[in-house]
């Protein structure tokens, strides 16, 4: 799990690497699509739209047609015109080959949209909840935010969770940090999180995610703190409106921020904390971390994670919803009709 360096290090300082947490995963992933190949079934198949020229939305859409290549699922990537995208989605919404739909964000950023708000948020409404692999649709969204686990009270059905904050919590689980012999939702009870970064995609559904696991969840952006606890979300005291005031009382920092000039101050981190960086960009000096910082576990990487929590909604999907007439749905009636479920 950890590697092993050259650069001295503090004690018991350690780097984890993503690539180890995530073989358990890979591994239920191959046996479960070889059972499905050797039934006879067709895999399940995703199909990942790129409408941009982002060098780490291509970068991630290459790591996802090779894992599901090594793994036995069915990858297509379909490049389309950004102004294309809406209706390529909606086609792939009613197609029955096609189990899984997911976009390579970002497409409009921050440019104006006829929509309000931004564009990209209307083009997460567009995928069906019956194909959304990433849990990014309202649906979804949703269900996190009201801690709803299951699309339907028999709770047969789990609901999807969006990809990378579903990959940290599976590398928290797999360092000991979640406590196995308390109640599901409650086993970050007494942890204490920052995460550094409130986009819509990462950070705060990763906060609210944690903040139902029972931690206590500092979520922290440019120009404000707020503290999450189960449903609630509230700015902090007047002690903690600093990124350093809660970093330094975090068991968990995870940095998500998108740019390669902001680096977390190391001397803020408390020893034996463990630190992950999700961002493309590292936002933190590895070496001075792992130098100075006593017991820290620190993970620069989730993506290996990512993938493969990306090919297990896959399978979840496909579980849910595979065999029905809902694969041939728009993405309204999908969304009424899930919504329509108590």
């Amino acid at each position: 799990m950890a590697s092993k360096s050259s650069v001295p290090r503090a004690d018991s300082a350690l780097k984890v690497l993503a690539s180890k947490l995530a073989q358990p995963f890979e591994a239920e992933i191959q046996s479960t699509i070889a059972a499905v190949v050797s039934s006879g079934r067709v895999a399940p198949k995703l199909v990942g739209f790129l409408a941009n020229a982002d060098p780490a939305a291509k970068a991630y859409a290459e790591w996802t047609e090779r894992a599901f290549t090594r793994d036995g699922l069915r990858y297509e990537r379909r490049d389309v015109a950004e102004h294309e995208l809406e209706d390529a989605l909606e086609a792939a919404n009613q197609d029955p080959d096609v189990h899984g739909i997911m976009i390579y964000y970002p497409v409009f950023g921050a440019q104006p949209s006829f929509h309000g708000g931004s564009h990209d948020d209307y083009l997460r409404d567009c995928v069906s909840p019956f194909k959304d692999v990433e849990g990014l649709c309202h649906f979804y969204r949703r269900s996190l935010y009201r801690n709803r686990r299951f699309v339907e009270d028999a709770q047969l059905k789990k609901c999807i969770l969006p990809c990378t904050p579903l990959a940290v919590v599976k590398v928290l689980e797999g360092l000991g940090v979640y406590d196995s012999q308390l109640p599901v939702g409650d086993r970050m009870r007494g942890k204490v999180v920052s995460v550094i970064n409130r986009s819509e995609v990462v950070g705060r559904p990763l906060a609210a995610m944690l903040a139902n696991d029972g931690a206590i969840v500092y979520s922290v952006d440019i120009d404000s703190i707020y503290e999450y606890r189960r449903g609630t979300l509230e700015l902090t005291s007047e002690a903690l409106r600093s990124t350093e005031a809660t970093v330094r009382i975090s068991d968990i920092v995870v940095l998500g921020v998108p740019s390669a000039a902001y680096k977390l101050d190391v001397s803020w981190v408390k020893d034996g904390a463990i630190v992950l960086n999700v961002a493309s960009h590292k936002n933190i000096d590895e070496e001075a971390l792992l130098a100075t910082c006593k017991g820290v576990r620190y993970v620069g990487q989730v993506g290996k994670v990512t993938v493969a929590m990306l090919e297990r909604n896959l399978l979840r999907l496909h579980y849910n919803f595979g065999s029905g007439e809902g694969v041939k749905w728009s993405s309204d009636m999908a969304a009424l009709a899930l919504g329509a479920v108590p």
